[in-house]
């Protein structure tokens, strides 16, 4: 399983990247602050670091010097600093990517997949709940029925609606939240759509469809992805 180790400052940013990437099959580590990441770094040896320059006690292009000198991890910054002056200093200390903030999610892991195929073989584990094994690099999904593992083949759409339950396990997802992301702007309104696709994800990943256990309804509010 590929490791990273997640440095940044703000709380709400380490959980939600956490969050995410270990639904996407990563194993994570986190850090506050330059020497707790230089620590951590040292003994748990990620594959992958995702990086802040803005931390609390040491600039990041020191970090990223310091990480160069123990670790050839690759190193993927994340920052709100834009200038094309702080991107060249990032990664002439020895970064190999650079992203601003804010980000989109999809392209944080697109970025980080890109890594991971550069370092070796990609070993990232599949997502798992229920009966549903999903293997988010290939784009595989497999369900246990009658003691044998059959194949499911998902739509593009439907591919779409399932990687946003999965960037966010066991939260609530508005059927806002889940139209902006699926179908963009413009959808708002277009509930027929999500009703249509969610029943067909249950249809295909549920044990019961009629019972779904894992893709939850919350009256009112939208639906959840229950691991």
């Amino acid at each position: 399983m590929t490791r990273v180790l997640i440095v940044d400052d703000e709380p709400g940013i380490r959980e939600t990247l956490a969050i995410t990437l270990r639904a996407s099959g990563y194993d994570i580590d986190t850090a506050s602050d330059g020497e707790d990441a230089l620590a951590r770094a040292g003994g748990t040896e990620p594959d992958i670091v995702v990086l802040d320059l803005g931390l609390p006690d040491l600039d990041g292009i020191q970090v990223i010097a310091q990480l160069r000198a123990i670790s050839q991890a690759p190193i993927l910054v994340l920052s709100g600093r834009t200038d094309s002056a702080d991107k060249v200093d990032a990664l002439d200390a020895g970064a190999d990517d650079y992203v601003t903030k804010p980000f989109g999610m999809d392209e944080l892991l697109a970025r980080l997949r890109a890594m991971s195929r550069r370092t070796g073989p990609d070993e990232i584990d599949p997502f798992c709940f229920g009966a549903a094994e999903i293997d988010v690099v290939a784009k595989r999904v497999t369900v246990a029925r009658d003691g044998m593992r059959h194949e499911e083949h998902l739509t593009p759409t439907e591919w779409r609606l399932l990687e946003a339950f999965l960037e966010s396990p066991g939260r609530l997802l508005s059927q806002a939240d889940l139209l902006s992301a699926v179908w963009g702007p413009g959808y708002e309104t277009a509930q027929g759509n999500l009703r249509l696709y969610m029943a067909q994800l249950r249809r295909k990943l549920e044990v019961d469809p009629a019972r779904p256990r894992h893709f939850v309804t919350e009256p009112g509010l939208g639906y959840r992805l229950q691991v």
